[in-house]
């Protein structure tokens, strides 16, 4: 039989509880039975010490203890006990005692008799007869020598004091009692037993029911996650578990929900990536394709324009192809990098250099502020194709007449030494709701920034993927020109 984890549970939490309740239940019933042992050992010698001063008072009327030596039943007939009362009951109390009666004659025999103690022998003090309280006395006098009582009797058992005119006359030992003997108090010893299980079985049963509630209400958030997980791998990505709780479990639902809610922007940006290639492929296929029929049917003749018309529609197939194959190997962090020290205000002034043509054809007046600042780790060419794709997007999308600025400068961001690149441009502007998207792949602004200008917005999501490589970030935000600003930064290092 298998398992589960609630019941693993349940018996992890129940098991120790009813050993735990076994245990304190055993410790009590030995707490009771020795503390209540104490307790009626304790009560004897105080009823003990009421009823001695019998023997203190005979010991004033004949001077010494020459009277009692060696009889040790006339000594509990002082006591007010009998000798041969085999359950060893404490004396009654004071106050219903009997008067004491004369001594009875020393020829008189009440048992056996012995030679040398002068009288009826004591009950020897043995396992058997241990608990009979005459077996348990023995008087001795101010010097510790025996006077009557049972010799047995260990010298370091509790004691009572005989004190005459506040004198020390004797002492009266009483062994404890080994056992409960008395039928009242075992009875009672019975009795608290039969309760202490009532209650431990009662608290044991409830313990048991308190695991199985406990166990099952811990583990239900479990079985929630367990089921959205396996609506997530039957691709129901829309699955949530509602847990409101503020425990690890709560936390690990929380997670959970983030992750069916990355999955399903993941699986809806997966649908549109597709959608948004099929559309790019489509309008220059389309494009060659009516080309190409036009001239087959003769509608249009073969020249040099319609061939150079044929041969653009290849090239952004081509560029889309190339952006493509790309960003899947940037994506797969498969990109080649060759890093090395490199100056990178050098090579921002290459890049404007090289695009200096470009952006004065479309009316686009270039001003540039750059200082030359080297970083430790770069790529020259993955950064010079960063470059080119923003100075790329500048040309096609700024309005003419414009005017870009490109600032470089360094900065100190936690003690980190960083250099910071910012592009503006002048109008069109991009909408604020625009801005965190413009480095998903296949997103454009319509219609500011349209496909009319070509480029399939690939560009800034290759841009993106380059320079986190490099451990950096680049952000898009409004421009103070009426544009966009694009704002790079990168990890300086130290150069050797």
């Amino acid at each position: 039989m298998t398992l589960r984890l609630w019941h693993r549970l349940f018996l992890a939490i129940a098991l120790p509880s009813a050993a735990a309740m076994a245990a304190f239940a055993l410790l009590q019933a030995h707490s009771f039975q020795q503390g209540f042992l104490e307790y009626v050992n304790r009560l004897e010698r105080e009823r003990l010490e009421v009823v001695s001063q019998a023997l203190v008072d005979a010991y004033a009327r004949d001077g010494d203890w020459r009277f009692l030596e060696g009889d040790a039943r006339r000594m509990h007939r002082l006591l007010q006990i009998g000798a041969d009362a085999p359950d060893g009951r404490p004396p009654p109390h004071p106050a219903r005692r009997e008067p004491m009666r004369p001594p009875l004659d020393r020829d008189r025999r009440d048992g056996p008799y012995d030679p040398e103690m002068r009288g009826p022998a004591p009950v020897p003090y043995s396992p058997r007869n241990a608990a009979a309280l005459p077996a348990r006395l023995l008087l001795v006098d101010a010097d510790d020598t025996i006077v009557a009582g049972n010799p047995a009797v260990p010298r370091d058992a509790p004691a009572i004091e005989l004190r005459h005119d506040r004198r020390l006359v004797g002492r009266l030992l009483v062994a404890p009692l080994p056992r409960l003997r008395s039928n009242m108090d075992l009875d009672f010893a019975r009795s608290q037993h039969r309760t202490l299980a009532i209650v431990g079985i009662s608290l044991l049963i409830v313990a048991v029911l308190a695991a199985w509630w406990l166990s099952r209400w811990l583990l239900r958030p479990v079985r929630a996650l367990a089921a959205g997980a396996q609506a997530l791998a039957a691709g129901d990505y829309a699955a949530r578990i509602d847990i409101r709780r503020n425990d690890e479990l709560g936390a690990l639902a929380d997670d959970f929900n983030a992750l069916a809610t990355a999955l399903e922007r993941h699986r809806d940006a997966r649908r549109r990536w597709g959608a948004d290639i099929a559309h790019e492929l489509r309008t220059p296929i389309s494009i060659l394709s009516g080309e190409i029929q036009a001239l087959q049917d003769g509608i249009r003749s073969v020249d040099a324009a319609r061939l150079a018309s044929l041969q653009a529609e290849c090239a952004r197939l081509r560029d889309l192809v190339d952006d493509l194959y790309d960003l899947s190997l940037s994506d797969a962090e498969a990109l080649s990098y060759r890093f090395e020290p490199l100056d990178f205000g050098a090579l921002v002034v290459e890049a404007l250099r090289a695009h200096e043509d470009a952006l004065r054809a479309a009316g686009i007046v270039c001003e540039a502020d750059v200082q030359s600042y080297s970083i430790a780790r770069g790529d020259r060419g993955r950064l010079r194709q960063l470059l080119d794709n923003v100075l790329a997007n500048v040309a096609r999308y700024t309005d003419a007449p414009g005017r870009v600025v490109v600032a470089l400068e360094s900065i100190d961001d936690a003690g980190e030494a960083r250099c910071r690149l910012r592009i503006d441009d002048t109008a069109p502007g991009v909408p604020a709701e625009a801005l965190p998207r413009l480095f998903d792949r296949l997103y454009r602004v319509e219609p500011s920034r349209s496909r009319q200008f070509g480029g399939a917005g690939l560009g800034l999501a290759i841009c993106r993927n380059i320079v986190e490589a490099h451990g950096g970030r680049i952000d898009a935000h409004a421009s103070p020109l009426g544009g966009l600003r694009i704002e790079i930064e990168l990890p300086r290092g130290v150069v050797a």
